[in-house]
């Protein structure tokens, strides 16, 4: 057909223009439809001219296109989206990378990026082009089942992390045949949920959404990023999807985003079953339209809703209009109607889950793992322990290591077992695998699963006791597992569960060192294992070469350097224990327990130690027109060569409105040889001195600030210096 739309060579405005011009109301109401491919595809595509599935990969993936280009009127490609999270990992035989939360630990853009663009690698083999991902939420309240999706708590950490990782995904040319589209999630404070109850109510106010929870979000607009996708919750008693001035007023028009906005699973009908803010899915429909969701993702209702609307006049057909043209102008940008329709299925062979990949997920669980103990120098294991007694029940289980988001999509059994969806667990390598591989014949390994991770009753403390004795040293592998993470899976409490405690005291008393390895998707209480632990690792969800990336660094032959990028309550009710706290607080601490965290942002140690000195700026006094420059010396006063994230942090010290007594502004990850000494610059411009006033208007007022840098956010481990700003009120 000689037209516009399937003319490369035209702008993808043009020939999105020239294809709405000549689509049915129905046609473009269908493009809005997102649905769970099981359902029905045939219907949807034939009858509804569809514009996007889910749940559908490989052949069935091409199957339905070759459907939907070869077998409707207009020849429409579809755009098929996955939760890809952390890599494919729904797909067997890909490669899949530490969680989220995990990954954050890292603080290196660059290794995230990369993560973002293996990913799109392997999701564009298997015929997809969409990932959900990243998570933009910030996790405040440990208790909140998704903290394990999140980039950690803080604002500037999770927004640089995200615009890398957005960039991973998407490259630099959309219509690569390697690039797919990234979804900023969810719009917006979503983590700040009444209770750390998921998709319940979040009590935020416009200073607060804009100071704390849209800052990730913008970041990630100038990033770049494809499209956005709406959070369950409501705020202020407006569901997310419903409020026109979030993502018409901010996000599309304040913001200049441009790509499309789905809403997440269901929340159009969300509105009227649960939310009850409708008394009719048709007046869900209607709402959802008019304040500026794009694609509908499983309403499957909303199809002949929005065409009835629009036929009484309820609904402008210009609205429609206006989604159908961000949905198609991406399709178009993405390359759908051109050379991107159909995967290469050579390359697939070739590239799927490769040692070149599997090297990435390696090095990526190496730098998000974080050392948090190492009494007497515990660790490395030298030869010293010439038998290892590895225990625990995440020693080898591989869905607890993998973590959420992974084996299949998540309407899985309660307790999923390993054979669901047929996924391979052949190229997973558990803790036990890597320990044992690394130890070969230099060491014994003896192991014991010595309880489960639920069930209190399921244990065997006796032979794990006998295991630990006639051993050396003691690897306790304990955690949580994909059953305490994840939506719907909220907390309200956060200690290790079953018998776990049970089992580590009675290692403790066999009198052995003990080192106990975490793998866990988000923060514990574990007060006890920092008071007794020898040694403390904290691997988080580490993906399938998790076990040689924790052999590696508990036998020393990489030097640990991760840092949180979340605190650690001593108790769930020390809760919120981030570190960007406001002041006020009458006597500063509870009557039962000190206010500070059992682990701070931003900390980690080293097989090595670094010393800070020397802290300088280049001026006392900021002005408009240039830059601030601070420096910092940092030398390695240990053994070892390593490397060492260095934090910056301000603190305006008087302000109109209450803000942060510290909030990060930027990072650095420098390496260090033994004895040598480096010197590392921050660039800050008055942009970062600024803060939302109470007209909801980003300002910098005058007056003093303090510049702080170091090893972590704890006062102690930061290096202060002041200066001042003299101008007027800057608003931005």
């Amino acid at each position: 057909m000689n037209t516009i739309y399937n003319d490369p060579s035209k702008s993808p405005k043009e020939r999105t223009k020239d294809l709405i011009s000549k689509m049915t109301l129905e046609e473009k109401i269908g493009q809005m439809c997102q649905i769970d491919g099981n359902e029905n595809p045939e219907l949807w595509l034939k009858e509804r001219n569809i514009g996007s599935f889910l749940h559908v990969i490989g052949d069935e993936a091409i199957r339905l296109q070759k459907m939907a280009t070869e077998q409707t009127r207009l020849g429409i490609p579809l755009l098929f989206g996955i939760d890809a999270i952390h890599g494919h990992a729904f797909h067997s035989g890909a490669t899949a990378f530490p969680s989220q939360l995990a990954l954050s630990s890292s603080w290196n853009p660059q290794l995230v990026e990369k993560v973002g663009n293996i990913t799109a690698k392997e999701v564009s083999l298997t015929g997809l082009h969409w990932t959900f991902s990243p998570v933009l939420c910030l996790a405040r309240d440990i208790r909140w089942g998704r903290v394990d999706e999140t980039f950690g708590e803080d604002p500037y950490l999770a927004g640089s992390l995200s615009a890398s990782i957005i960039k991973g995904y998407q490259g630099k040319d959309l219509s690569h045949p390697e690039s797919i589209l990234a979804c900023a999630k969810h719009f917006i404070a979503y983590g700040e949920t009444q209770g750390a109850r998921d998709a319940s109510e979040s009590d935020v106010s416009e200073r607060k959404l804009r100071s704390i929870f849209l800052p990730p979000f913008k970041d990630a607009v100038d990033a770049g990023c494809a499209t956005f996708m709406t959070a369950y919750q409501a705020i202020d008693g407006i569901p997310c999807s419903a409020n026109k001035w979030l993502l018409k007023d901010v996000l599309k028009n304040e913001l200049g985003f441009s790509g499309f906005v789905v809403t997440d699973w269901d929340n159009t009908g969300h509105m009227h079953r649960l939310q009850k803010t409708t008394s009719t899915i048709k007046e869900a429909c209607e709402i959802a339209i008019k304040s500026g969701n794009d694609m509908i993702m499983a309403t499957p209702e909303f199809f002949e809703n929005a065409v009835e609307l629009v036929r009484e006049d309820v609904v402008s057909e210009s609205l429609i209009d206006e989604a159908c043209f961000r949905i198609l102008e991406t399709k178009f940008r993405l390359g759908l109607f051109d050379h991107k329709r159909y995967p290469d299925t050579k390359k697939y062979k070739i590239f799927m889950g490769c040692d070149e990949h599997r090297k990435a997920a390696y090095d990526a669980a190496l730098e998000s793992i974080v050392l948090l103990k190492n009494k007497n120098n515990t660790l490395p294991i030298s030869n010293k322990f010439k038998k290892i007694a590895v225990i625990g029940p995440n020693a080898n289980d591989p869905q607890a290591q993998l973590g959420d988001w992974s084996f299949g999509p998540r309407y899985y059994p309660e307790r999923p077992t390993l054979e669901y969806n047929d996924y391979d667990i052949s190229n997973i390598v558990t803790i036990l695998d890597g320990i044992k591989k690394r130890a070969n014949s230099s060491f014994e390994v003896f192991y014991e699963k010595g309880c489960d991770v639920i069930d209190e009753k399921d244990k065997n403390i006796k032979t794990s006791i006998e295991t630990a004795e006639k051993s050396d040293v003691i690897v306790a592998v304990v955690g949580d597992t994909i059953v305490l993470n994840g939506e719907t899976r909220d907390r309200v409490n956060l200690d290790l569960t079953g018998a776990q405690l049970e089992l580590l005291k009675a290692l403790k008393d066999t009198g052995k060192p003990l080192i106990v390895l975490l793998i866990n998707g988000k923060p514990l209480t574990i007060p006890w294992i920092k008071e007794n632990a020898d040694a403390i690792v904290e691997a988080w969800n580490p993906g399938i070469e998790g076990g040689n990336a924790v052999s590696s660094i508990l036998f020393g032959d990489y030097n640990p350097c991760g840092k949180l990028s979340i605190s650690f309550p001593k108790s769930v009710g020390q809760q919120p224990v981030y570190y960007a706290q406001l002041p006020g607080w009458h006597g500063g601490s509870y009557a039962d327990m000190e206010p500070e965290p059992l682990f701070h942002f931003g900390y980690g140690l080293s097989y090595t130690n670094f010393e800070y000195s020397n802290l300088k700026t280049s001026k006392k006094i900021i002005n408009d027109s240039e830059d601030l420059i601070a420096s910092v010396e940092i030398k390695n006063t240990g053994q070892i060569a390593g490397s060492e994230i260095a934090q910056l942090y301000t603190n305006d010290i008087y302000t109109s409105v209450t803000t942060p007594l510290k909030e990060l502004k930027e990072f650095k990850k420098v390496f260090l040889t033994p004895g040598e000494t480096k010197t590392i610059e921050f660039k800050l411009p008055l942009l970062s001195f600024s803060f939302v006033n109470r007209n909801c208007k980003r300002c910098v007022e005058p007056g003093e600030f303090e510049i702080l840098v170091g090893s972590s956010s704890k006062d102690g481990n930061l290096l202060k210096t002041i200066v001042t700003y003299g101008g007027k009120v800057q608003e931005f």
